[in-house]
């Protein structure tokens, strides 16, 4: 994705968010998916072995 695509976003002073600040925004929000994902997969009711038995 080129920078042309992607619309500025203002920080709190309206100026562009740093590289860093955006990577760590991304780790954030992928630690929260990752800590969803493990939760359902924990609640989730565990498989069989029929599936395995091919």
């Amino acid at each position: 994705m080129s920078e042309e695509s992607v619309p500025p976003q203002g920080g709190a002073a309206g100026r562009p968010k740093g590289l860093l600040e955006q990577m760590e925004e991304l780790m954030a929000v992928l630690n929260a998916d990752l800590s969803a994902l493990a939760d359902l997969q924990a609640s989730a009711p565990a498989r069989g072995t029929a599936d395995e038995a091919d």
